[in-house]
């Protein structure tokens, strides 16, 4: 079997410019890797996933229950796994991945706040995409720690993901439900044992180069 290494943060935390960084410090050590990145937007697995953060299932997405999302996320996960990458995973390669599984571990969870309900419900995620769908466990996850009210900052005149004239999906324009999420990462990733990066120091912004290369050196370790 390959590897699956994985990055993921609230929004504005910085993922795709550090999944930009380490693929070009793999590129330059000539080391073979595909990318991907959820939710697949070119891809028509996405279709659920997109209704629900432009809001036709409610702009409010503490409505919708954190079951349900998930598996909008989760079947985009696994049409692109045997799509695009089981072949070259189960033959030894290595697989980057831009927010996984964790994705929802951050963002729905952050929606449940009894912690015994929020341990049942990743659970049951656990359960579903690893057991059920079958789709790689990574070997290492990154949770980029940025402070909420930095991330805010960063995101503020940012375009909708999928959609360059409509405004930022449902998640983004809600200000508790990235504070939440900010919370439920924090905890989470303690629990799952992933390698937390912190994106400021002392309260202020590290530079992405810094961050990068306290990344690669920990991919390289398990290369």
């Amino acid at each position: 079997m390959g590897k699956l290494i994985v990055i993921d943060g609230t929004d504005g935390s910085g993922k795709e410019t550090q999944m930009k960084i380490l693929k070009n410090k793999l590129n330059e050590k000539n080391i073979d890797f595909r990318r991907v990145s959820f939710p697949n937007y070119d891809s028509p697995s996405s279709s659920l996933v997109k209704m629900y953060l432009s809001g036709e299932f409610g702009t409010d997405s503490n409505t919708i229950s954190p079951y349900i999302a998930s598996t909008f996320y989760a079947a985009d996960r696994y049409a692109t796994y045997k799509k695009d990458l089981e072949e070259y995973y189960i033959s030894g390669g290595l697989i980057l991945a831009d927010r996984y599984t964790t994705a929802n571990m951050i963002h729905q969870a952050g929606k449940i706040h009894n912690f015994e309900e929020r341990k049942k419900f990743l659970n049951w995620l656990w359960d579903l995409e690893f057991n059920i769908y079958k789709i790689p466990i990574p070997d290492k996850v990154f949770f980029l720690n940025m402070p909420t009210e930095i991330a805010l900052k960063l995101i503020e005149n940012r375009k909708n993901k999928f959609d360059e004239n409509a405004v930022k999906d449902i998640h983004e324009r809600d200000k508790t439900h990235l504070i939440n999420s900010y919370n439920a990462a924090c905890d989470v990733a303690k629990d799952y044992n992933w390698d937390v990066i912190n994106c400021t120091e002392n309260g202020i912004l590290r530079t992405r180069e810094e961050i990068g290369e306290e990344i690669f050196k920990a991919v390289e370790a398990i290369l």
